[in-house]
C-alpha cells in the first residue's frame, strides 16, 4: 500500500534540483532569454527561515534571491511557490512535535502582498501570526494584504 510523503520528507526530498537550465520554448515567450533555476525545497526554505520577526518577503523576491545564487536569468515561480507550500506546511508539523523554532512561513507573501490561502490554516491564520507580530492586515476587494508591506519586506 502507498504510503504518502510527510510534507518534512518532501521538504528534504530534493530530487535533481536544484537544475539551471536554458529558457526555451513556451517559456521564452514569456520570460524571455537566459537561464531558469528550478530550486531545491530546502533552498526556499532557508530564505524563509531568515526573514526576521518585523518583516515580510514576497515569493518573487526569493525567486531574486534564488537566480542570483544560481547565476540564472530567473527563477520558476511555480516551483518557488510550491515549495514555500511545502516549507510551511513542513515547518506545521514541527510546531506539532514540539518544535519551537520553525520556518516562519507567515512573512511570506504572494508576489503582490497578499496572504496565501494555501498556507496551514489558511488566510485567517496567516493574518492572526501576522498581526501578533505587529503587522496591519487589511483588506481590498476580497484579499488580504499586509498594510505597507512594500515597506517592511527585506
Amino acid at each position: 500500500m502507498y504510503k504518502r510523503k510527510t510534507w518534512l520528507e518532501k521538504l528534504y526530498d530534493s530530487k535533481d534540483f536544484p537544475k539551471v537550465q536554458k529558457i526555451t520554448g513556451k517559456q521564452s515567450k514569456r520570460w524571455g532569454t537566459g537561464t531558469i533555476v528550478i530550486p531545491a525545497p530546502i533552498e526556499v526554505d532557508e530564505i524563509m527561515r531568515k526573514v526576521p520577526k518585523g518583516n515580510v518577503i514576497t515569493i518573487n523576491e526569493i525567486r531574486e534571491i534564488l537566480a542570483k545564487k544560481h547565476n540564472a536569468t530567473i527563477a520558476c515561480p511555480i516551483t518557488t511557490g510550491i515549495f514555500a507550500n511545502i516549507a510551511a506546511h513542513a515547518a506545521e508539523e514541527y510546531a506539532a512535535e514540539g518544535k519551537k523554532r520553525i520556518t516562519p512561513y507567515w512573512r511570506t507573501l504572494k508576489s503582490d502582498g497578499t496572504l496565501n490561502e494555501k498556507y496551514p490554516g489558511g488566510v485567517k491564520a496567516q493574518k492572526e501570526k501576522l498581526e501578533d507580530e505587529g503587522h496591519s492586515v487589511v483588506q481590498k476587494g476580497k484579499r488580504l494584504f499586509v498594510e505597507n508591506w512594500n515597506e517592511v519586506s527585506i
